[in-house]
């Protein structure tokens, strides 16, 4: 997550519980208390607009996206007749060209109003910048704890910056006719990656184009280390601000990697993932695979047969945990979430209008909602059983709720400390990564590359502490 160069700031951030996947929420904002949700019938806040205002609101949909986020829209100026709202998509499906493109908006002085930001990271970094407005008063004026309302809070040098919009987490899909067939349970929490090892063999059936691999790896980061990238409060950096490459769960989980693909044969190979540019969901759906490891903005595709057609059943557990004596070295046994989130450009002439619409889209209760909320007292259960309705027989449901919603999983709180150079670190993750699995060279050898990158970046842009 990037910020200014070797700007050492106080960063303390909001809890995070659990998160992208699409879903849509139950009732509408008028009927809030019906929901057992009474308090969502102030949802979009206090704050008095006094005169018809226009605003924007920016994001990155897709056409079948744009469709939810219009109606949503259109609830609000229904609920808020003083406020015209125009819906910007800057670059359609792109979250990152978008961001491009939003900064350059920012640059040429453009008043902007509200923004859907895909990561607090991009909150952080463009606050610390001075492009987005403080909602620290505006929170005051409605009589609202940032804390009490998300589960995750931007929060620098005492100033407030972001409002959660999403939640999201990540969980392993599961074919359930494979279980059954191999005569193994569905996991539940406190399985570790040995034992996923060992489903993914015995899940392996067949040879050649028929083969079903025990599991799929697709070609991002999360995939090249999930102990860091599900289980730590930054996956880039220690608490002290030094870097985690040097981490025991790098050795371990590299190592898994490349036995699952050339001991095991379990696993497609990474350089297939790299070369066909497979899609993670097409090799669990197409039966390629019989586990994978993906987050609940999956959630809608078991359900979805006409995108994706199958006849098996998805069953879903948490994600393993690192066995003893590979965990990382602050490993707390929670896991990682985050979410999308809102904030509010400096440059806005319409701050109140723009903060009311961000508290509406955050916590309203709708039926075009598309996904989890990130607000604490919206009822993420309820917009589950709306999601599946009418196609419950694709799923087992049971271990669905159990992966989301039990007690038993815990979550991370946010991180003290984050990397102010995301990209680069993340490149020096995925060249690592590529050492290893594509050459020949030595664990401990790639490994100590790493560190000693990372550590070069790290002193060459700072760390937010």
């Amino acid at each position: 997550m990037k910020t200014k160069s070797k700007k050492r700031l106080s960063v303390v951030l909001g809890s995070m519980l659990a998160v992208s996947l699409t879903l849509s929420a139950c009732g509408n904002t008028g009927n809030s208390e019906k929901n057992g949700n009474a308090e969502a019938s102030t949802n979009a806040g206090n704050t008095k607009v006094d005169k018809q205002v226009a605003i924007k609101y920016y994001n990155w949909d897709n056409e079948a996206q744009s469709a939810g986020t219009d109606a949503m829209l259109q609830e609000f100026m229904d609920q808020n007749p003083g406020i015209k709202v125009e819906h910007v998509a800057l670059v359609p499906g792109d979250s990152v060209e978008m961001l491009k493109k939003l900064d350059f908006l920012i640059s040429s002085g453009e008043a902007i109003d509200v923004i859907q930001v895909p990561s607090l990271g991009g909150v952080l970094e463009r606050a610390t910048r001075g492009a987005l407005a403080p909602l620290n008063e505006f929170y005051e004026k409605d009589n609202l704890v940032p804390e009490d309302e998300y589960y995750v809070n931007a929060k620098v040098d005492n100033n407030y910056y972001g409002l959660q919009y999403t939640k999201s987490n990540n969980y392993v899909m599961l074919n359930k006719d494979a279980l059954d067939e191999a005569g193994l349970p569905v996991p539940t929490f406190g399985w570790t990656w040995d034992d996923y090892r060992d489903y993914a063999k015995k899940l392996t059936k067949g040879e050649g184009v028929d083969k079903r691999y025990g599991t799929y790896f697709h070609t991002w980061e999360l995939y090249m280390n999930a102990p860091a990238q599900t289980m730590m409060k930054d996956p880039l950096v220690y608490s002290d601000g030094t870097t985690i490459f040097s981490d025991p769960s790098y050795k371990y989980f590299f190592q898994l990697r490349k036995d699952m693909e050339t001991a095991d044969k379990s696993a497609k190979y990474y350089a297939d993932a790299l070369a066909a540019k497979l899609n993670y969901r097409t090799e669990f759906f197409n039966e390629e695979a019989a586990m994978i490891l993906t987050g609940n903005w999956t959630i809608a595709d078991p359900g979805n047969t006409e995108q994706y057609p199958h006849e098996f059943k998805t069953a879903f557990a948490p994600v393993p945990v690192p066995p003893a004596g590979s965990e990382p070295k602050e490993y707390e046994g929670k896991y990682f979430t985050n979410g999308n989130m809102l904030a509010m450009g400096t440059t806005s002439k319409n701050k109140e209008a723009s903060f009311k619409l961000m508290r509406f889209m955050s916590t309203a209760v709708s039926d075009n909602r598309p996904e989890f909320s990130g607000y604490k007292k919206a009822d993420n259960e309820a917009l589950l059983t709306k999601l599946v309705a009418g196609k419950e027989e694709m799923y087992d449901i049971d271990s669905l709720k159990y992966t989301l919603f039990d007690s038993e999983i815990q979550f991370l709180d946010g991180a003290q400390v984050m990397t102010t150079a995301t990209s680069e670190l993340t490149k020096v993750i995925n060249d690592g990564f590529s050492k290893f699995m594509l050459g020949d060279e030595s664990i401990d050898k790639v490994q100590k590359w790493m560190v000693d990158e990372a550590t070069k970046i790290i002193n060459e842009k700072g760390v937010i502490k």
